[in-house]
């Protein structure tokens, strides 16, 4: 896989712009500050903090495959629990592992300077739903309207082309975080517009499984359920694959890696 420096977008007019080295007037690929992104993932990291650390226990592990990582086009493919709290979780991670630090959280220093360049994929109905989410959204949401699903509930609309290319954009400028089954349902299929993802990219593909928020955090991952749980973020090594391979080929190694096939009793179900 050939990567290249991904592109600095800017405030200023070239070449004005490397005089910005503090990053103050620093964009993402869609307009958005990254100075303004900073402070806030700041402040919701602290907001948050309590709630891997007291509140509940986060587990980690293979955060070593992250630390050699390049700066962009890496996406991280996971099955999916609740709306915000999984996202946020990663959130944390990124910024630790950036710091330094390997499959801990515990000292919380690495929000002083969170790392701006992450994005991840959700729903874009789910960004409307009030204030909170809207704030969410800032915080770097790659937003595309599902064509299988619409309130909760099962709908046939025409394909959102163009998410593909705001998800190439986000990649093109730093790491990405995608929910392949689109959905928090376990055991869910997963969406052929991975494969897509993977075959006009070329990522490096970072598995990860997740388990124990759906039972601390309601559906929206805003609210606690359950306390003292045992929440756990397990990254697994790069995928290895070929963009040769068909889509089914490609579906089949995501839900093989994020361990999402349906276990043998309940197919008797």
């Amino acid at each position: 896989m050939t990567y290249k420096k991904p592109t600095r977008y800017s405030f200023l007019p070239k070449p004005l712009d490397k005089l910005d080295f503090m990053g103050l007037f620093e964009l993402d690929p869609f307009g958005n500050s990254l100075f303004i992104k900073r402070i806030l993932m700041s402040i919701v990291g602290w907001i948050t903090y309590f709630r891997y650390t007291l509140y509940n226990k986060l587990t980690i592990e293979g955060t070593e495959h992250l630390e050699n990582l390049p700066v962009n086009n890496v996406v991280f493919l996971s099955n999916h629990q609740t709306y915000f709290a999984d996202v946020i979780a990663f959130y944390h991670i990124f910024c630790s592992v950036k710091w330094g630090f390997r499959n801990s959280i515990v000292l919380p220093v690495y929000l002083f300077s969170p790392r701006a360049r992450s994005y991840y994929v959700a729903a874009s109905e789910t960004m409307k739903g009030g204030f909170v989410p809207r704030m969410f959204a800032l915080g770097g949401a790659i937003q595309i309207e599902r064509s299988w699903r619409a309130k909760g509930q099962d709908v046939k609309r025409e394909v959102d082309n163009t998410a593909n290319d705001r998800i190439a954009m986000a990649l093109e400028h730093g790491w990405v975080i995608s929910f392949p089954q689109g959905t928090t349902s376990p055991y869910a299929p997963i969406r052929k517009g991975t494969a897509h993802i993977l075959k006009n990219n070329n990522p490096i593909v970072i598995p990860v499984v997740i388990n124990g928020f759906r039972r601390a955090f309601d559906k929206k991952g805003l609210r606690f359920k359950k306390r003292n749980t045992q929440l756990s973020v397990r990254f697994k090594p790069p995928l290895e694959y070929s963009v040769d391979e068909s889509v089914e080929s490609l579906i089949d190694k995501v839900r093989q890696a994020i361990e999402q096939d349906v276990p043998k009793e309940m197919t008797w179900l």
